[in-house]
């Protein structure tokens, strides 16, 4: 659950389109040329990508010839024409590569096209009219469409091409640093080992490009057509890290999140975490996931284990231990609480233990009971990846709802800063996606709270008693129909202010608000 004064939910996704250059390596392997983003960038920064980028206006209107090899398949896929422009022109513009037809001006001409497109200052169409050039389509073959699941409120619906460009090309790739940081040539095998030892940060389609190509090079691309066989908005799954798969589910949780984060973990011994959706769909397609990744592994799911007991952390949790006879582990507290309503708890977690799910390699997830947003939450830290699976101490969608008295603001913030001395190097939260950098991401939501509290400080200090009185003074702008939430984040913060010391010990009624008699 989030805090109401929060950005919109999961948008439309932005049509783009990536190219993967690709050569053979002098002993046949597969090579591919990536990007790594920029550390600044507010989106993906710091992660490895191909290079592509969002369609433009003008792309529609770049001269073109030729067809795209697989144009059936990129067809099928429902792609304008366009998606092709959008490709080459980015990949012109991030690493030099232009590839046309016609006769290429001279280096100097190119490479100043180059910078002035970089610094959005060129009509690359009438630049490559002028030159008497055309986009050469032909060199393009279709390697897929993908669409990002609503777990992220900047969504894409990107379309990707493979490019062969040998050695001896005249215009080699290069990177000029500004949203990119850095570029290389690369085996593929090579690349999966960084991954897989944790050293880069890959988005779903990288990583399974990467895969088929350092398999079955680029006449594999057949295999990732097929990897995206169902409906693009359709539950599917995300190995954000080696072993730990993140499968947003629509779910009953509060807006502006619409999905929580089921998530798979493990490869030979697997555990699902926080299967949330009461959908009917939702669990039939998480269920078929966990078979897919079973078969896959040679694995099996061995257990369910619970962050905690609200509605959109739990809808599913019947669904999947029907189907597949296994236990379900929870804090003794969320047991507690799922009992009033009839969902059994078999084992408990009490916080401290260190799970080892067998495979290759072994992943250790760490149990630790991170009380304040419910008093029952559990964070699972894998030591090996040094990912914190967060549940709900941190959300992509706003702030985290602390409702006493389960909830409690004291408990909350001395959680997140337990975990920021954890050493994590990631975040994956119940609501949205990935975080890079676990201990500024932590840090900054205790900075958040505390400034927020501050703000109850100063309307308690301005002599307002009343939380419902103090929302004006404590919340820069608020939904009405929300009004009641908040309230209830105030009054977590006048507990915590009495705590602390920093007001008087709470009056009666504010007691009986927060549950506390």
């Amino acid at each position: 659950m989030v805090e109401p004064n929060s950005t919109p939910g999961p948008s439309t996704p932005r049509l783009s389109a990536g190219v993967i250059p690709y050569r053979s390596a002098p002993d046949g392997a597969c090579e591919i040329f990536w990007v790594r983003r920029s550390e600044s960038l507010r989106f993906m920064g710091g992660w490895h990508a191909f290079p592509g980028g969002r369609l433009s206006d003008t792309d529609g209107a770049v001269p073109a010839a030729g067809s795209v090899d697989g144009s059936d398949a990129y067809a099928r896929s429902g792609r304008p024409a366009a998606h092709t422009a959008c490709a080459l022109r980015e990949l012109f513009e991030e690493t030099g590569i232009l590839a046309v037809s016609g006769r290429l001006p001279s280096v100097g001409q190119v490479r100043e096209a180059r910078d002035q497109l970089l610094a959005d200052a060129l009509d690359f169409g009438a630049w490559l009219r002028s030159h008497e050039l055309a986009l050469d389509a032909s060199r393009l073959r279709f390697a897929g469409r993908w669409v990002t699941p609503p777990l992220s409120p900047v969504r894409f619906d990107a379309t990707f091409f493979l490019l062969e460009w040998e050695r001896d090309e005249v215009g080699q790739p290069t990177v000029i640093p500004g949203e990119l940081e850095s570029g290389e040539w690369i085996r593929a095998d090579e690349a999966l080992l960084r991954w897989d030892e944790g050293d880069v940060l890959l988005a779903q389609p990288t990583l399974e490009t990467i895969r088929v190509l350092g398999e079955h090079g680029p006449d594999g691309r057949n295999l990732l057509w097929r990897s995206q066989s169902h409906e693009p908005n359709s539950p599917h799954s995300i190995e954000f890290r080696p072993g730990i798969r993140v499968i947003p589910l629509e779910a009953r949780t509060l807006p502006p999140a619409t999905h929580t984060n089921a998530m798979l973990v493990g490869s030979s011994e697997l555990v699902a975490i926080d299967p949330g959706s009461p959908l009917p769909e939702a669990q039939r397609r998480l269920a078929e996931i966990v078979r897919e990744e079973a078969q896959r592994t040679g694995g099996r799911l061995c257990g369910i284990w619970l962050t905690h007991h609200h509605e959109d952390h739990v809808g599913g949790v019947e669904a999947l231990r029907r189907q597949f006879d296994v236990p379900v582990w929870a804090h003794a507290s969320t047991a507690a609480r799922l009992a009033e309503s009839g969902l059994r708890i078999d084992r408990r977690f009490e916080g401290g233990e260190l799970v080892t799910l067998a495979g290759s390699p072994p992943l250790r997830l760490r149990v630790l009971h991170t009380p304040g947003h419910a008093s029952g939450h559990l964070c699972f830290f894998e030591e090996r990846t040094l990912t914190l699976l967060c549940g709900d101490m941190l959300s992509g969608y706003g702030t985290v709802v602390i409702n006493p008295p389960d909830g409690s603001m004291v408990e909350y913030l001395e959680s997140l800063e337990r975990l920021a001395g954890l050493g994590a190097r990631v975040i994956l939260p119940s609501h949205g996606t990935m975080m890079r950098d676990a201990r500024k991401a932590l840090t900054a939501a205790r900075k958040h709270r505390l400034w927020r509290e501050d703000r109850v400080f100063g309307a308690w200090q301005a002599g307002q008693r009343e939380p419902a009185a103090m929302l004006d003074a404590v919340y820069d702008e608020i939904n009405p129909r929300a009004r009641e939430l908040a309230v209830r984040q105030v009054i977590a913060h006048l507990e915590r202010l009495a705590a602390v010391g920093r007001i008087p010990p709470l009056p009666a009624e504010l007691r009986m608000q927060l549950g506390r008699g």
